[in-house]
């Protein structure tokens, strides 16, 4: 299955089955196992470099099952083939959002207003305070 450029899962490492889906469909439903489930085993794919696994890791959240893999439920269409399709686009597209790596972060400082703005604010609550404080008898 290719995903993008240069990146491309063999079949091999997919496993796809079909089961009952859930919902409205009459007397079809009952009989038609037509929800596609994919399994993409991550911890054992040749297909991805590390740093790519870590944030699909990241990127799957409850779709990744404790053995590693991740599950993806497809049962919006009334067919296997539609069904089967739409698996797919998800995973790949799952995996090309892990394929982009995030910018760094560039450390900066606020700018001198904002300081200032900040310390102004500060600066207004003290003397709010001092002024509801009772006043001071010793002096």
């Amino acid at each position: 299955m290719r995903v993008a450029d240069g990146v491309e899962i063999p079949d091999s490492e997919l496993s796809l089955s079909f089961v009952r889906s859930a919902g409205p469909g009459g007397q079809n439903v009952n009989k038609v196992a037509t929800a596609a489930q994919l399994r993409f085993d991550l911890e054992r794919s040749t297909a991805l470099a590390s740093g790519v696994k870590a944030r699909l890791r990241a990127l799957s959240g409850r779709r990744l099952t404790t053995q590693g893999a991740i599950l993806i439920v497809a049962r919006s269409h009334r067919t296997q083939e539609g069904n089967r399709r739409d698996a797919q686009k998800r995973l790949i597209e799952l995996i090309r959002r892990a394929l982009v790596a995030p910018k760094p972060r560039k450390p900066s400082s606020p700018p001198r207003a904002a300081r200032e703005r900040r310390l102004e604010g500060k600066r207004r609550v003290r003397s709010t305070k001092r002024l509801r404080a009772k006043p001071a008898w010793d002096e």
